[in-house]
């Protein structure tokens, strides 16, 4: 029979290579940590770099990788003192004879020549045989009276000596709950054994405590520390979640101080004591931004936040991003382990209700008007989970008081509005290590099946609703602010030009909603800030602005101009009529505030620019000057198309083929519909502009000896006439066509002495709340650029550079003093006409 060839390659080396190749000095970079939340072996170099890159890998367990036992490796140094096994390749062959463990290879190279008649034996082969011998050994107890005594039995106990990889992998497994473990859950019969046997079977019992529902619980980050939500869409957060989306959810939440056991709460509380959410016994914060989790059996959407008095950039903002999930909760829990209750708690929850109350309050109202409730019974549960060492409870010797009305009398004590009705305190007194849960659990089930305020909901609801609390109150908050809720977390961020003050809208309002603020502004010349009411209206309560115009409404153009240059500037009320004129009388005219009363506004950046008058006497003036000019170039191009197609056939040579005639171009064929027809002065046919652009004299048609003429590409390149061989050179039939080409040209003429003066002066009668051109490169509202075939127009309601697509329409604009309709912006269009 032929032999088998052997296969050296199946040795097994005990050397554990870095699994992440993220930052390995090395090819083949042995690893020295293992990481359990990863799954990997790293090297220093990867774990040092993984779980300092971001916070949700910071406290991942990693643990120290230990290099087996020598007496499970190769032992081929034992044999030859200058070689060892390169790989540390675990046993695989023991020689009998040598009584050593070797691997594959080395018991190949070492049993040669005269050692290759040795014996060798499967190494598990060997340990097993070994541990069967040590099963059969008996043992004699240790006799409690004396060492000497031999009257106690010998018993067939097989008592197997527990390796010491065994033993020190269980001394170095360590558990959070572990300290919260009491002695009075521990059999007598194990209460003399060691220390740390205690603790594992306490460990043993609690895990077999665990509910069969939460083997597979586990906890995502729903937000990181800068509120950037972490899930993808609906379906990714149902996937998170592990929760059916029609199934009725209502949200828990909890918050606290950092280090209070927030998480430690929530897993015993919800998952039996499995370790959910993540604890550490670290200085650093375990919990960074929110987590949460599912419990199928209280059906509840379990949410674990970042604690108060931590280590943090912003303060404000770790504060409104826990109000988010405050305003999503139906149940909130406010943990707390310390001796007295401290004035950061009532602080927290007052900012908390006023901020919820405040700036979610048209939610609640139109919820409430749909449920046919008060707003303030949709407001949260609260649970006040207090734990204490030493010190007494609210509620205990207190006479029957209830602990929630000596809640509320401090929150008056401190002057803290409290605007969350239903609350609760639950106290429990902790002497040993292990704090009593039932108490809390029970008044937490009793407002979970309470449906009397905030009913069940799908979990799609839940993160529809955090998803636009999300999005609407973000930004950036300046950090030296003070209190828990400052208003400029959810007010407008935009500042008045000259007094500085902010909007006291909602944050990223509507924007056909001006800004406004209570207080009151402050006149500065360059933003023109104030305006003009009229007395009379004021004095019975109206209040109608009025501008400063060149003229009343019910004037034309020429006639306001004119009207202006005799009597200057007026001012009319809608109501009152004209009130006002510059230069009325010879002398002795009236001041401008005899008859109106004046108001100073704020100037937002978005809103309306320099609000007193219009003055745009000089731009009306260039306008009527375009006009005319518009006017002249239109005698050039005759009234209609037609009209002027038929004046140029009754002027035109007799060889030239008419207008009507010519459909399209002689050369290229180009349809010449709407483009302008050219006619060759060689050979008299239609061209388009692209077949007729040379010029060379034509005198054999009568246009002159020295005149370069119009002729097309084909003409151009021939030097004799074609297909007129019947026509002289007589002069009598150019004529009139060379006459009406001259008095076109001199009305073009005319023309353009209009429009260079007029673009010369644009800038000059520019309205003082005109952006100037030089400083316009976009359109303000489609954002495209200017050039030469997008002209720039100005809205005549702010001012701004807009194309000729976006201000289709025109609008009177009275408030700049256009009476008529102008030109205005899209933007300007849907806005009301306020200031």
């Amino acid at each position: 029979m032929t032999s088998v060839p052997r296969r050296f390659d199946r040795c097994r080396t005990s050397k554990r290579y870095c699994a992440e190749k993220l930052c390995c000095k090395s090819e083949r970079a042995e690893a020295t940590f293992h990481c359990d939340d990863c799954r990997t072996d790293q090297c220093y170099d990867c774990v040092t770099s993984i779980h300092q890159s971001s916070p949700k890998f910071e406290f991942h367990e990693r643990s120290h990788i230990v290099p087996p036992l020598f007496e499970f490796l190769c032992q081929i140094s034992n044999a030859e003192s200058n070689r060892h096994c390169t790989e540390l390749n675990f046993a695989d062959l023991h020689c009998e004879i040598c009584n050593i463990n070797f691997c594959f290879t080395c018991f190949e190279f070492y049993h040669r020549g005269p050692r290759r008649t040795h014996r060798k034996t499967n190494f598990k082969d060997y340990k097993s045989r070994e541990a069967q011998k040590n099963l059969e050994t008996i043992v004699k107890p240790i006799s409690p009276v004396d060492l000497e005594d031999t009257s106690l039995t010998f018993v067939s106990c097989p008592q197997i000596q527990v390796d010491q990889e065994v033993t020190s992998s269980m001394d170095s497994f360590n558990s959070v709950n572990s300290r919260h473990s009491q002695n009075g859950s521990i059999p007598d019969l194990c209460l003399n054994s060691n220390g740390k046997d205690l603790i594992h079977i306490e460990e043993e019992l609690a895990a077999s405590q665990i509910d069969e529902h939460h083997y597979n619980s586990g906890s995502f980050m729903l937000l990181d520390g800068q509120e950037k939500l972490q899930v993808d869409d609906k379906e990714d957060f149902l996937e998170k979640l592990g929760c059916d989306e029609d199934e009725q959810v209502k949200v828990v939440s909890i918050f606290g101080n950092t280090g209070d056991g927030k998480s430690y709460t929530l897993n015993y509380t919800f998952f039996g004591g499995k370790e959910v959410f993540q604890t550490s016994a670290h200085q650093e914060s375990c919990t960074i931004g929110v987590w949460a989790s599912y419990d199928p059996v209280t059906k509840a959407m379990v949410i674990d936040t970042e604690g108060f008095l931590g280590i943090t950039a912003n303060q404000n903002q770790r504060s409104r991003l826990l109000l988010k999930i405050l305003a999503i909760s139906d149940v909130v829990i406010y943990r707390t382990r310390a001796e007295r209750l401290h004035n950061d708690m009532f602080q927290f929850l007052s900012d908390a209700s006023t901020a919820y109350t405040k700036h979610f309050s048209q939610e609640l109202k139109a919820t409430a008007k749909r449920c046919r409730k008060n707003a303030a019974d949709l407001h949260p549960s609260v649970i006040v989970f207090h734990e204490t060492t030493n010190t007494k409870v609210l509620g205990e010797d207190n006479g029957g008081k209830p602990a929630e009305s000596d809640l509320l009398d401090k929150f008056q004590q401190l002057d803290c509005q409290m605007h969350f009705k239903d609350l609760k305190y639950v106290g429990t007194r902790t002497k040993g290590a292990k704090t009593d849960f039932q108490r809390f659990q029970a008044e937490l089930q009793e407002q979970l099946e309470n449906k009397s305020h905030r009913a069940a909901r799908k979990p799609e609801v839940v993160y529809t609703t955090l998803k636009n609390l999300n999005d609407k109150f973000s930004g950036e908050i300046e950090k030296p602010v003070f209190g828990m809720f400052p208003d400029q977390m959810f007010t407008c961020s935009i500042k008045c030009q000259c007094c500085g003050e902010n909007c006291c809208l909602s944050m990223n309002h509507k924007t056909d909603q001006s800004h406004h603020t209570d207080k009151r502004c402050k006149y500065q010349h360059q933003f023109g800030n104030k305006v003009y009411l009229c007395k009379r209206c004021w004095m019975v309560g109206k209040q109608n602005i009025v501008v400063l115009k060149t003229s009343e409404s019910q004037d034309n153009a020429w006639m306001g101009f004119a009207k202006y240059v005799w009597a200057g500037e007026v001012l009319e009320c809608p109501h009152c009529g004209v009130i006002y004129r510059s230069r009325e009388k010879w002398y002795g005219n009236s001041h401008v505030e005899d008859v109106v009363t004046m108001e100073i506004r704020h100037v937002w950046p978005d809103g309306l620019q320099n609000l007193q008058g219009a003055q745009n006497a000089a731009r009306k003036l260039v306008d009527g000057m375009h006009y005319i000019a518009d006017s002249i170039s239109s005698v050039g191009s005759g009234p209609t198309k037609m009209l002027s197609d038929w004046m140029a056939d009754k002027i035109a040579p007799e060889y030239w083929v008419p207008n009507a005639q010519i459909k399209e171009c002689s050369l290229c064929s180009v349809r010449l519909e709407n483009e302008q027809k050219h006619h060759c002065r060689v050979c008299g046919k239609g061209f388009c502009d692209g077949c007729s652009t040379h010029r060379r004299p034509v005198p054999e048609r009568g246009w002159g000896e020295n005149v370069a003429v119009r002729v097309c590409d084909n003409c151009f390149q021939t030097d004799n006439m074609t297909g007129s061989a019947e026509s002289t050179g007589s002069n009598s039939q150019t004529t009139a066509r060379r006459v009406g080409e001259a008095v076109t040209t001199a009305i073009g003429v005319a023309a353009s002495t209009f429009n260079y003066p007029l673009d010369m002066l644009k800038d000059t009668a520019r309205p003082a709340y005109w952006i100037p051109d030089t400083e316009i490169k976009n359109c303000c509202v489609c954002k495209e650029e200017f050039g030469p075939k997008r002209a720039i127009h100005h809205c005549r309601t702010c001012g701004k550079g807009v194309c000729k697509a976006c201000s289709p329409n025109k609008l009177p604009v009275p408030i700049r003093g256009w009476d008529y309709p102008v030109r205005v912006c899209t933007k300007c269009e849907k806005k009301t006409e306020e200031i």
